[in-house]
């Protein structure tokens, strides 16, 4: 039972990465339409700076938390608006070659930069160790990034549900088309939406740093899944790609203790069979697969 328990909250933790970045491109898809390849390097920049702030103005994981999303928030309204923006009247396929080709410009520019070996990155000296719950050893890292990722959620949720700027955020990404109808300016929208769902990567990013090889690299394998989380939640889901997120996560902690071999392919087939049962996601809209 207590191996079980590390491991879901093993899985839990790496759901959080997924819950949050998927969150962002629910987000960016629903608004835009933009299928963001770049996701991944999004990612694996706030790691990166995290790592940066930390070895150059000695920002702790708090601080970065704090200033590795709003920085990526401002790298992401600079990406909409310099390239994002121009093909979004096109073909979605153009947008999504765009992105696939920033992502090898970013990549390839942290490598030339920082060079290919893993950046050191330690967590703060609270979040260091394990702690004892109940006779139940948990890391304790992992079980602050859980519970500081569901805050993060619910809060994202409150804006989104509780407020006006949320609820029309929430109606452009789900419900596009009735949105407009409705007289909202979608495209009003597109530039903060964007960089905020980058801002999601990014601090997906930070919490994966004490956690994750810091790499140029890191977001690559990451996208992947990623897409896999989006689909499996369903296209454009706010609350689909949280709940996949850590679902994907559990898949992933299981399948690698218990089946290592198999762990990823096994989120593969998580996907396929849900799309066997319910083509547009878990929480998709059937318009989406028409």
């Amino acid at each position: 039972m207590n191996a079980v328990l590390q491991y879901a909250v093993q899985g839990l933790a790496a759901g959080s990465f997924y819950a949050l970045a998927a969150l962002g491109l629910a987000i960016i898809f629903g608004v835009l339409g933009v299928v963001n390849f770049a996701h991944g390097a999004f990612y694996m920049l706030g790691a990166v700076t995290a790592a940066v702030l930390l070895d150059t103005l000695d920002l702790t994981l708090w601080w970065s938390l704090l200033v590795v999303p709003v920085l990526m928030f401002a790298f992401g309204v600079v990406v909409e608006r310099l390239l994002v923006q121009w093909l979004l009247r096109l073909d979605p396929l153009y947008n999504f070659l765009l992105t696939f080709g920033l992502t090898l410009v970013l990549v390839e520019l942290v490598k030339q930069k920082y060079g290919v070996s893993g950046l050191p990155y330690k967590p703060p000296k609270l979040l260091s160790g394990r702690v004892d719950l109940a006779g139940v050893v948990l890391p304790r890292y992992q079980l602050f990034v859980f519970l500081f990722s569901v805050a993060i959620c619910v809060l994202v949720w409150l804006v989104m549900t509780r407020t006006r700027v949320g609820m029309i955020v929430r109606a452009s990404t789900e419900k596009p088309d009735l949105a407009r109808a409705l007289g909202i300016n979608v495209g009003r929208w597109v530039t903060p939406v964007f960089g905020f769902g980058v801002a999601l990567a990014g601090l997906a990013g930070v919490l994966a740093a004490p956690f994750r090889a810091i790499t140029a690299d890191m977001g690559n394998n990451f996208a992947i899944i990623l897409f896999a989380v989006v689909v499996i939640g369903g296209l454009g889901s706010i609350v689909g790609a949280v709940v996949a997120g850590f679902m994907v996560g559990l898949v992933e902690a299981f399948g690698q203790a218990y089946a290592p071999t198999y762990a990823q392919i096994l989120i593969f087939v998580l996907m396929a069979l849900i799309i066997l049962v319910r083509p547009a996601g878990l929480f998709g809209r059937k318009e989406a697969t028409a």
